[in-house]
């Protein structure tokens, strides 16, 4: 039984690192950007938390830094993109090879740096539950925080004015522009929210999860995070659930060695990327759901007074 706490426990702080990159690119797309450079944020954002944990010995300070270095660099994409019309998508690709480069260069003297440890995040009283306790209740904060920003994000959305707008912007940027709304600055928001969600999951990925800097250590997270967008056809609840399913095929690899089952490490490795393809595969069988539920002008360039 403790087995499974720890394995249910495991997959719930995986999926976190997933659910907060997702959510925040779920924004971008809400608002019609599509930023294919979430794993090169991520890992800027990575080094950038872990550096300033090492620094401070504070890991908010870490998971600050990891938002500022998310949202810097998602700012530089937004101006690229929605000022001065370049191709979403290979502006995407270049920030993301240009953070997958940059970490590694900065992150060269982190990578024997050792944080401090032996915090206890475990909730009064209900840590202690036999089983539950283990499982749900000794998490780091922002496992909990992910589950938060899931229902305020459905709360904004589909219950404010401002994501109301937000939403119009993504479905018909001419018509929000011919109300008066400021499409470029509205999307830029959006693009700066996202990528400082996305620097959050990078610091998370290493100031809590693994407590360490590897170079490349994001490994892929950030190109699972944008599958899962679309797998969730764009709504939040789904996107937390997809996460925790992902977090959950990476952690039951290793749950399965522990118990006795030879799992050759090339099968661990490529897991999570064969259920996004299979996934992907499954939900496209319906494009016509897909099309239903996707912003009409995610990817476009909006040109005011077109």
């Amino acid at each position: 039984m403790d087995q499974y706490a720890l394995l249910l426990a495991s997959m719930l702080s995986a999926g976190t690192v997933l659910a907060i990159a997702a959510l925040g690119l779920l924004i971008n797309e809400k608002a019609g950007i599509v930023n294919l450079g979430a794993e090169g944020m991520m890992l800027c954002a990575a080094i950038a938390g872990f550096a300033a944990y090492v620094h401070t010995h504070n890991p908010w300070l870490g998971f600050l830094a990891g938002a500022v270095a998310g949202a810097v660099l998602a700012a530089l994409f937004g101006v690229l993109v929605i000022w001065l019309n370049t191709n979403q998508y290979a502006t995407g690709l270049a920030l993301s090879l240009f953070g997958v480069g940059f970490s590694a260069f900065v992150g060269i003297n982190y990578v024997q740096a050792k944080v401090p440890g032996g915090f206890s995040y475990a909730l009064p009283v209900l840590g202690d539950i036999p089983w539950l306790g283990v499982a749900l209740f000794r998490h780091h904060p922002l496992v909990y925080g992910a589950m938060a920003l899931t229902v305020g994000l459905i709360w904004f959305l589909y219950r404010t004015r401002t994501g109301l707008v937000l939403r119009s912007v993504g479905e018909s940027p001419e018509s929000a522009h011919a109300l008066g709304y400021p499409v470029r600055r509205i999307r830029l928001l959006a693009v700066v929210a996202g990528g400082a969600l996305c620097g959050v999951a990078g610091a998370f990925l290493s100031v809590s999860y693994t407590g360490l800097w590897v170079e490349n250590m994001v490994a892929g997270r950030g190109w699972i995070a944008l599958a899962l967008t679309t797998f969730a056809t764009w709504r939040p609840a789904r996107v937390l659930l997809g996460a925790y399913l992902f977090g959950g095929v990476t952690q039951l690899a290793f749950h399965l060695q522990s118990v006795g089952v030879h799992v050759p490490s090339q099968v661990l490795a490529m897991m999570p990327y064969l259920a996004t393809i299979v996934v992907l595969a499954l939900i496209s069988r319906n494009p016509a759901f897909i099309r239903v539920n996707m912003p009409a002008s995610i990817g476009k360039p909006f040109y005011p007074g077109s």
